[in-house]
């Protein structure tokens, strides 16, 4: 009963994402007639087109990388294609469920049995954080190189539409959360013998103890040069691909590397937002900054959206793939292994 009540949830939660992922689509590619589109489409560069999802490999070739860096305190026999097919996984289950991919992709790792699952996921946490950190430094940056220009863009097209949707004031959201926060882990510390007698309150400090360790092993990480240098070349492709689309399309090809700056950092947002691979939110985001700002009209911003997010959505799938084939081959091989031996 419980395994079909969960099924259902799962379900109807899917169902619900794809919904919001159609719904964006529909606001993104409103009033664009189909002809203007085909048109539009037709008079790209293939080449740049080409040279942008070929780059799209790269980002998940050196998450792999970086992500096993974080995991060799963990167990060092982690190799580079466990991590690969990690990465990979996430970014397909992504696709079919949006943000359950940090969740495969530490399944990935702990099926080997080379580090536990909840050790696994502290990696991710602390690789996420970091991740998190970048993105505000570069936002930061952008934004001081044009301030008038981008700041206004971020203030009355995203700022202030969801302050005046929150019922009270942003900061004191944050503040209260903080103190929850900061209120239960306490408690839990203060009394996790007593709480420790409970079955279902034992598991979640296993869970939460194996998350810390998974963290402080990633502080205890080798090779931090390495690591810090995976994550520049990361979003230094990530910015080639945004700039390798720009020039792709006549009707934008003036914008410049600070644009293309701008542009990648908008439609980060949009692979955030929780529907299948970023359908939907990534083109209207990406085509509400090119129209909003730049005066750009919104067939020309929905056809950059779409070549730059298809371009990066293939390579995902691609590699996806690869790695699902790669982990189906490795688990038929070890069970004729384990029934020869039988």
């Amino acid at each position: 009963m419980g395994t079909i009540q969960s099924k259902t949830r799962s379900t109807l939660l899917w169902i619900a994402m794809l919904a919001l992922a159609s719904i964006l689509l529909y606001f993104a590619f409103r009033g664009v007639q189909w002809e203007d589109l085909v048109n539009g489409i037709r008079s790209c560069d293939l080449r740049w087109i080409l040279i942008c999802t070929l780059l799209s490999g790269l980002p998940i070739f050196l998450r792999g990388l970086r992500w096993r860096i974080l995991m060799l305190p963990l167990n060092s026999n982690i190799s580079r294609k466990e991590s690969f097919n990690g990465i990979s996984i996430g970014y397909l289950t992504n696709f079919a469920l949006p943000r359950a991919g940090e969740f495969a992709r530490c399944g990935v790792i702990s099926a080997t049995g080379k580090a536990s699952y909840e050790a696994v996921l502290g990696s991710v946490v602390l690789e996420r954080s970091f991740d998190l950190f970048c993105y505000a430094i570069i936002l930061l940056s952008v934004l001081l190189l044009r301030w008038q220009q981008f700041g206004a863009f971020i203030q009355n097209e995203i700022g202030n539409p969801l302050m005046e949707r929150l019922p009270f004031h942003f900061v004191w959201l944050i503040v209260l959360l903080l103190l929850c926060a900061g209120g239960c882990l306490w408690a839990l510390y203060h009394y996790r013998h007593k709480l420790r007698c409970y079955p279902i309150l034992a598991k979640i400090y296993l869970i939460g103890k194996g998350l810390w360790e998974g963290l402080i092993a990633g502080f205890r990480m080798p090779h931090k040069g390495r690591f810090f240098l995976y994550t520049l070349l990361i979003w230094t492709t990530y910015w080639l691909m945004s700039y390798c689309t720009i020039q792709a399309f006549p009707a934008i090809d003036s914008l410049n590397g600070v644009d293309a700056l701008f542009l990648m950092v908008v439609g980060s947002l949009g692979w955030i937002v929780p529907v299948q691979g970023g359908i939907g939110a990534y083109h209207l985001i990406i085509s509400l900054a090119l129209t909003s700002l730049y005066g750009i009209p919104q067939t020309s911003g929905v056809i950059f959206a779409t070549i730059s997010h298809e371009s990066q959505a293939l390579m995902m799938l691609l590699c996806g793939l690869y790695s699902f084939i790669s982990l189906s081959t490795t688990c038929q091989t070890k069970r004729r292994k384990t029934g020869a031996n039988e």
